[in-house]
């Protein structure tokens, strides 16, 4: 009986994601997307998640740094620095601790807030309408929790970068032109790639499993938080693995 139920709940889910990948390739041409939502869902997952993700991007950027000098001789001297910063950060962390923000701020609010409609009967109300609740109310927090990761995660690596340079300077007295010039001589532009991609599947995958799990929800409110811990570990554990793949493929392809 559970596997039937497994099995069942895994086809649902990926045809809620195949109407919602068509509904959001019909974006612009979408009337009944809100851009309003789209524009509070990038405020909420964004902007407002700036504080966490700068201390966060700042701690994690001067603690690779800092444990690296008890691994590296003459540090700050030479490229390792910057390899370090890109090789861990860049490439990895960034990705991979905001997507971990992502999760606990939007994507239990999603999932909260969707599931609350349904069990309020706002879902019924707004297909009694002729309204395709995907169009109006999944495409837009999709699009908009895309962008803001996409953004947030850009933003991770440069307040990191910035966090590396000034524990740099606990060691050695390295002025910021210098810092930056070897930096860039290790980045490459498919670490810059890397990063968005996985950044842009982190958020697709984020919001698609939230207002998923949200949508499932039936008629009691006691569904709510459990479809919100599903939706929190499902997440986690599909972050995870498509981290590892993309690494992987850019591993053997480059």
């Amino acid at each position: 009986m559970t596997n039937k139920r497994q099995k069942k709940s895994g086809a649902g889910f990926f045809l809620f994601l195949a109407v919602t990948l068509r509904e959001a390739f019909r974006a612009k041409s979408n009337r009944q997307m809100s851009s309003m939502v789209v524009f509070r869902q990038i405020l909420f997952t964004g902007y407002e998640a700036l504080p966490l993700i700068s201390f966060l991007a700042l701690a994690i950027g001067g603690l690779v740094i800092l444990q690296g000098s008890n691994l590296l001789q003459d540090f700050g001297q030479g490229i390792w620095v910057h390899i370090i910063l890109v090789t861990v950060v860049v490439n990895e962390l960034s990705g991979i601790l905001t997507a971990l923000v992502v999760i606990a701020r939007s994507g239990t609010a999603i999932s909260t807030e969707l599931g609350n409609m349904r069990v309020r009967r706002e879902i019924d109300l707004v297909e009694s309408f002729g309204i395709s609740p995907i169009g109006y109310l999944v495409v837009s927090r999709i699009l908009g929790v895309v962008i803001a990761t996409t953004v947030l995660v850009l933003y991770f690596n440069l307040v990191a970068v910035l966090g590396g340079w000034l524990f740099t300077r606990m060691f050695n007295q390295l002025d910021f032109r210098t810092f930056i010039s070897g930096f860039l001589s290790v980045l490459k532009f498919s670490h810059v790639i890397s990063a968005v991609i996985k950044s842009i599947c982190f958020g697709l995958i984020i919001s698609t499993v939230s207002t998923y799990q949200g949508l499932s929800v039936q008629r009691a409110s006691t569904e709510v938080p459990q479809r919100t811990i599903k939706a929190v570990v499902i997440s986690i554990f599909a972050v995870i693995l498509v981290d590892m793949l993309i690494t992987w493929l850019f591993w053997v392809l480059l």
